[in-house]
């Protein structure tokens, strides 16, 4: 949204405020332009969450105001940076590692489940678990496949009186891994609380640079001669199929002064074994969380040829 869009904003909220709303455009245009520049919220939205404000101090109707967004299975999730609206159970809830975020844990529907997020500064009502809600205005996130919700300073948050059915999003997949990706083997993860994305070249997509944290992971391309289905194994299940543990491939990679050696270790442990694994499928990956390998394949490369000629 351009710079000019945002000046004549507070104009336009000011007529529309009732006159008992003591406020003045400069002191709204301030209101806007923190939730914009410094939260990164889109301007409708922003437009909205002033409104409101000013709203519930002067006792006004809210009914012009009425959330825009489209209200979503937590399954249909599935792009990072979408505004949406959901109706969920809270699952479960985890210990915060940062005292910037007040909650944090596991939403449900009938279709699935999905990571929530409450920030402290948003200053939100605390959710119990076990409790159903109807949460507007979340924001989706996503970082190596797998997409979680946050709660923002905007979003609304009111009890429903009635029980969800969790369903299970996990699924179980099975062939020989024909093919190992860009990004297996030793990795570094951004060291901000709540961030886990994959560094690249030293820097995170929305924290910029910094010294990561060590991790181990296979990505991966399961073929069973049908159909293929990409997977992610994290560092427990890389652990175990590659018979390399973290500390052992740091050593690995200080000593080649090359991070690649163990990627190249990794293939070479994996490669056109024949697995099968279950887990929660996020967007294109399923992501690991038991595997077992079913049989051993003596020649990787016979075995790809295979795949790729059924």
């Amino acid at each position: 949204m351009s710079d000019s869009n945002l000046r004549q904003q507070p104009e336009d909220i000011h007529d529309q405020l009732p006159d008992g709303a003591d406020v003045s455009p400069g002191e709204i245009e301030d209101r806007l332009t923190t939730l914009v520049s410094d939260y990164k919220v889109p301007l409708d939205e922003a437009r909205r969450s002033v409104i409101s404000t000013y709203l519930d101090e002067t006792d006004g109707d809210h009914t012009d105001i009425a959330s825009e967004n489209q209200e979503v299975d937590l399954a249909d999730i599935d792009e990072p940076e979408q505004w949406v609206d959901v109706t969920a159970k809270v699952v479960d809830l985890w210990e915060p590692r940062s005292d910037a975020i007040a909650q944090v844990g596991l939403l449900g529907d009938e279709t699935g489940t999905i990571k929530f997020t409450k920030w402290a500064k948003s200053d939100l009502p605390e959710l119990a678990e076990g409790r159903v809600y109807r949460l507007g205005n979340v924001v989706s996130d996503e970082y190596q496949g797998q997409y979680s919700v946050k709660l923002n300073r905007t979003t609304t948050i009111d009890e429903v009186d009635l029980d969800i059915e969790v369903g299970d999003n996990t699924t179980e997949a099975e062939g020989a891994l024909v093919d190992i990706q860009n990004g297996s083997g030793l990795i570094k993860r951004c060291p901000e609380d709540d961030c886990t994305r994959v560094l690249q070249n030293g820097r995170c997509s929305e924290h910029g640079e910094g010294e990561g944290e060590f991790d181990l992971r296979i990505k991966g391309v399961l073929d069973d001669g049908d159909t293929v289905q990409e997977v992610i194994f994290d560092q427990e299940a890389t652990e175990q199929a590659a018979g390399i543990t973290l500390e052992e491939a740091q050593e690995r990679a200080m000593d080649a002064l090359d991070t690649s050696v163990v990627a190249d270790d990794v293939r070479d442990a994996t490669l056109g074994r024949y697995y099968r694994v279950n887990g929660p499928v996020m967007g294109r990956y399923l992501l690991v969380n038991e595997f077992e390998q079913v049989e051993e394949i003596h020649d990787p490369e016979e075995i790809l040829i295979t795949a790729r000629s059924v």
